[in-house]
């Protein structure tokens, strides 16, 4: 269990706070990439505290779901387990609050975008409850969470472009991009812990092909859709407006590039590392985008 000599890059996954720094970092771009003019911070709010409550929901029925000795239950589980009754009264806390939020500051329109999340959310939870914990790699689970990630991470930002209807939304570049970084980074992690269990070069090749291939296939399309917004990137006319878009998809290349390379790395950290190190990589696009966006 974490003590005095727990290191400080740890807490943010054992507090459950790692997926809400990535939800409103990537909210930041989606909001800029679409060139939000009035984007409040009752929008990061909700979104930060919605996402926190899942993933302590999550750990917590993880928790009472599976045995003790479950290899895929980690630190932050137990940690978790230990202290449900805290987590449990902040979860109660988090959702008056993002209740309040929506319904005094949010755009009503929220309410209509966000029953399709809503349904996503029940799904993975669904899959969650119903589908028995083994060792395999829940690869259906992953896609569910991963898209419902990345759709309700754009939503908050998307539901401010008046101009363009929630089917546009889901159908974007962007959204699709960021849906297929989410179910990699989550998929990451199962797969390094699968790799890790076993002892067969076989089977750890396999999964380690099964995260580099679509990683490399997403970092081409990002390149592409950047090329896309800016012919002129490589050299020739430059558009005359500079598209926003651009640096998200930077963004996009610049995560799937860091995880690529604690992928191949990846024996040389503890699993608790490769989770904080996965974290980072979807954070550190951030700046990135800053300097690319400029003003």
């Amino acid at each position: 269990m974490p003590d005095r000599r727990t290191p400080f890059w740890l807490w943010p996954n054992l507090l459950s706070l790692d997926a809400p720094l990535v939800a409103v970092a990537w909210l930041f771009m989606f909001a800029r990439a679409w060139r939000v003019d009035f984007h409040p911070w009752h929008a990061y709010a909700a979104l930060g505290l919605t996402v926190w409550v899942i993933y302590v929901v999550d750990r917590l029925i993880d928790v009472r779901m599976r045995p003790a000795d479950d290899p895929t239950l980690g630190l932050r589980h137990h940690f978790h387990n230990r202290h449900w009754k805290k987590f449990s009264v902040g979860a109660l806390l988090a959702i008056i609050n993002v209740l309040w939020l929506t319904l005094t500051y949010l755009p009503v329109e929220i309410i209509g975008y966000s029953i399709p999340i809503i349904f996503l959310v029940g799904a993975f939870f669904a899959l969650v409850v119903l589908v028995p914990s083994t060792r395999d790699i829940p690869y259906w689970r992953n896609i569910v969470a991963g898209m419902t990630f990345g759709t309700g991470t754009a939503l908050a930002a998307h539901v401010y472009v008046p101009t363009e209807p929630f089917w546009d939304m889901m159908q974007s570049r962007e959204v699709i991009s960021f849906g297929v970084l989410c179910v990699l980074n989550i998929s990451a992690i199962h797969l390094w812990e699968h790799s890790r269990r076993s002892d067969d070069p076989e089977v750890r090749a396999a999964d380690e092909i099964s995260l580099t291939l679509p990683l490399i296939l997403l970092g081409a399309a990002a390149l592409w859709f950047a090329f896309q917004d800016n012919p002129g990137m490589f050299g020739g006319t430059v558009a005359e407006t500079e598209s926003l878009t651009r640096p998200f998809f930077y963004g996009v290349l610049v995560s799937a590039a860091l995880l690529q390379v604690i992928n191949r790395t990846r024996d040389r950290y503890s699993m608790d590392a490769l989770r904080s190190l996965a974290d980072a990589a979807m954070i550190v696009p951030l700046p990135f985008f800053i300097v690319f966006a400029g003003n």
